[in-house]
């Protein structure tokens, strides 16, 4: 059905070639049919079966509660909310996170979209969602609640009757249950945490549907931008789908050293951490019977290829959620093509990638490059 689809939006706008041109649809068939490879959007909404709570309205309510409240950490200091404004694209618009321990060495990821993720985080520790939500409730650096504290955590008036509706009493000798429950609470909220068409999907679905006029409406610097993005960038080989992600990790010439002796390991460590997680989808706080996913882990085998690697982010919303890369050192999207377009390959701290090259873009290249980036947002 989908390729029949395909087949008819290239007929229609084959047949209406020269009104196309006239009415500023630029793009030829190849780069059409690339451009259908990003949708449809949004994604039909699954829930995770490893996550017994997914989709509860009662379980959206207490994570939604949870994720603003202090409770969580230690000295009733931060909340999830600390860093993951959601006037600021669930981000902190900072360069690095800062916590009670000062700046972090990690960008703040926002938090649009995460349903059905295969990695979670820069270095993909987490599996799921719920996993991943948990991390920094009990991470030193960051919330530092010890996980004996959550059934204190859980005490008040509201977040009790609403936990326990949900999960049952708290039980101060199992930490690590109300752990993954607090987990599965906070994904239930996050996963609602979704965004809308933006000006590239409207000019995506109008050329499936062969609508040659509401497709000539989006700008023509946004699609010179997209062919070049599915074109001479290659960007389409780790920004894949409706996502524009493909979840996986790569090395993209970001400096990884933290401080002249200090490095992020990124993926490598990444592994290390699922690795060793009592959190996971093999483990014994996985809902689903059938653990369902759990191969991933199983088959992760750490190599030296993963230091300094980090999960290909989404590019949806990226006005919203700048700074970028994981170290949050590229300022501006204009930034952020100006990287790829000089990238220094000696710089590489891998074996290097090997579709990586300098892009060396004009400045209306640059621009109209920008230009389809920041029509991947709603606003």
């Amino acid at each position: 059905m989908i390729r029949f689809r395909r087949l008819l939006a290239g007929l229609l706008l084959f047949l209406g070639a020269g009104a196309a041109g006239a009415q500023g649809v630029l793009l030829d068939q190849g780069e059409i049919d690339a451009a259908l490879l990003h949708g449809p959007w949004p994604p039909p909404r699954t829930g995770d079966p490893s996550n017994r709570v997914s989709g509860i309205p009662e379980a959206i309510e207490l994570g939604r509660i949870l994720f603003s409240s202090p409770a969580l950490s230690s000295g009733g200091r931060l909340s999830c909310a600390s860093c993951h404004d959601p006037d600021n694209g669930f981000t902190d618009g900072l360069e690095t996170a800062r916590s009670h321990v000062g700046r972090l060495d990690r960008n703040t990821q926002g938090l649009f979209n995460l349903a059905g993720m295969r990695w979670f985080g820069w270095d993909g520790r987490s599996d799921s969602l719920w996993a991943q939500s948990l991390l920094p409730i009990i991470r030193s650096d960051e919330m530092a609640l010890d996980v004996g504290q959550i059934a204190d955590a859980l005490q008040d008036g509201p977040l009790r009757e609403r936990y326990e509706g949900l999960f049952g009493p708290a039980d101060s000798q199992a930490p690590d249950r109300n752990l993954a429950n607090v987990g599965k609470a906070l994904a239930a909220y996050i996963e609602t945490i979704t965004t809308g068409k933006t000006p590239f999907d409207r000019f995506r679905d109008a050329l499936e549907a062969g609508d040659l006029e509401a497709a000539a409406a989006y700008p023509e610097d946004a699609q010179r931008g997209f062919r070049i993005f599915a074109g001479k960038g290659k960007c389409t080989f780790c920004h894949v789908g409706p996502l524009f992600s493909n979840s996986e990790f790569h090395d993209a010439g970001v400096p990884y050293f933290v401080e002249p002796t200090r490095v992020d390991t990124g993926r490598h460590g990444g592994i290390e951490a699922l690795l060793g997680s009592r959190f996971t989808l093999r483990g014994a706080f996985s809902d689903d019977p059938a653990k369902t996913g759990a191969w991933k882990v199983e088959r992760l085998v750490r190599s030296h290829d993963d230091f300094g690697t980090f999960r290909t982010p989404s590019l949806r919303e990226l006005t919203r959620t700048a700074p970028y890369m994981h170290n949050g050192s590229l300022a501006t999207l204009r930034d952020v093509v100006n990287h790829y377009s000089t990238i220094d390959l000696e710089r590489m701290h891998t074996d290097g990638e090997a579709i990586l090259e300098p892009l060396d873009l004009s400045e209306r290249e640059t621009a109209d490059l920008v230009a389809f980036l920041e029509s991947l947002s709603t606003r």
